[in-house]
């Protein structure tokens, strides 16, 4: 038998490794875990917990409500209801100097109300909002860093495929978990305005001036854009008011979409099908990368791994505060490299207990591990929003998109700080429901 100590080493350099050598993140921790617990406890435990841990998670009713949100959130891009939300901003918006900046992170917000999808947020907004932008003369780096940075509020305005991720793991009400990132979504998208405005007055050469729009064109929008704000109170005023479960919500939401978009004649049953294939596509993904956190995460426990972490850090006599602040640096550097789910699914399972330990709210805690993952996003050296403009506006320079998200990375840091000194920000409206 393998020495605890040795093993946890070997696990994570088994699982470091594989992704250093690309394998997917899912496999990878599906790989350490069952070699580490086939090393710890022998091969015919590690072979049983193989025949029935993956079929259990993927199961897991719960699990139905992550492909049912990445199912409405196609179906919405699909029948361009994200068009609708951004020529609503531009609308309402657009006379100001940068307005057409406030209308992507409007419209960014609110098309992560019905995607829960960074970046599906960040590639949407990339096909609308850059080339309008560009035709009016913004500066290139201005522009994509808007749009990487409003990328970001898909990870956290519900839907949250990340809270989801995260309530399942500590077993928390993921109901709960949705109505608490909808304040500190709104935070969000007024810091990164007052973000846009602060960089008009320091250089406004970056942007033009605005056009205005006439009132026949906003109400016009709005009422374009009426169905989707429905889809969405009905939906989050669902889970709030305890209709129907998370679960429930992602069918009835998806259903939604589907008939939004059919009375509208957007979308045919073509399009239906590519949507299907879509969220069955990355809806499967997302399971195997928690089913290899399953089985990772049955390594960590064999091997006591939570627990050696909170000795380490009570040996270090950090406090409360500071070890938080240990926790949230390492899932900002973690997240700068890796992708944010297998960030979360990573570490939360070590960290929280000793969170839970020192008191800290647990809903409050998962607001904070997705804001602190949301700002790896857009942080170099890799920063996955950052790459997913890339991929669409291949001759943009990505030191130009990393030059333009800067001020509001600086901001999120300052958003960060404002939850964790106001935690009331994230659990006055679960609180409600409790």
């Amino acid at each position: 038998m393998l020495d605890p100590n040795l093993a946890i080493l070997l696990g994570f350099f088994v699982l470091f490794g594989l992704c250093a050598l690309r394998v997917p993140i899912g496999i990878a921790m599906g790989i350490a875990g069952f070699s580490g617990f086939a090393a710890i406890s022998g091969l015919e435990p590690a072979f049983r917990l193989l025949s029935h841990s993956p079929i259990a998670t993927m199961t897991n009713y719960t699990m139905g409500l992550i492909p049912l949100f990445i199912l409405m959130g196609a179906v919405a891009t699909a029948s361009g209801m994200s068009r609708q939300l951004f020529q609503a901003g531009q609308a309402w918006l657009g006379q100001f100097r940068g307005g057409l900046a406030l209308a992507t992170i409007a419209s960014c917000g609110g098309f992560a109300a019905i995607c829960g999808s960074s970046a599906a947020t960040a590639a949407t907004m990339t096909k609308l909002a850059l080339p309008e932008m560009r035709r009016l003369g913004y500066a290139e780096s201005f522009a994509t860093g808007v749009i990487a940075a409003g990328g970001t509020l898909g990870i956290l305005i519900p839907p949250s495929i990340s809270l989801a991720v995260y309530g399942l793991i500590t077993q928390q009400n993921i109901g709960l978990l949705f109505i608490a990132g909808i304040l500190p979504g709104l935070v969000a998208i007024g810091l990164y305005m007052f973000t846009v405005v602060l960089t008009i007055w320091i250089n406004p050469t970056a942007v033009p001036r605005g056009v205005a729009s006439s009132w026949s064109d906003r109400i016009e929008s709005l009422a374009n854009i009426g169905p989707v704000a429905l889809l969405f109170a009905f939906v989050i005023g669902g889970i709030y008011g305890g209709l129907f479960t998370p679960t429930e919500a992602g069918a009835l939401g998806a259903v939604g979409a589907i008939v939004i978009a059919a009375a509208r004649r957007k979308i045919g049953f073509r399009e239906l099908m590519g949507c299907l294939r879509e969220s069955v596509r990355i809806g499967a993904a997302i399971l195997v990368v928690l089913v290899g956190a399953v089985l990772f995460g049955y390594f960590l426990t064999i091997t006591q791994t939570p627990q050696r972490a909170a000795d380490l850090l009570l040996a270090a006599d950090l406090g409360a505060y500071g070890t938080l602040a240990f926790i949230v640096l390492v899932l900002l550097v973690l997240g700068c490299l890796i992708d944010t789910l297998a960030v979360v699914i990573l570490v939360v399972p070590i960290v929280y207990p000793i969170v839970v330990g020192f008191g800290f709210d647990p809903i409050w805690f998962g607001v904070i591990v997705t804001v602190s993952v949301e700002i790896g996003m857009i942080s170099p050296p890799v920063g996955l929003n950052v790459f997913v403009i890339k991929g669409i506006s291949k001759e943009t320079n990505i030191w130009t998109i990393y030059r333009g998200v800067t001020p509001f990375i600086l901001i999120d840091f300052v958003r960060l700080l404002i939850l964790v000194a106001f935690p009331a920000i994230v659990t006055f409206l679960p609180n409600l429901m409790r």
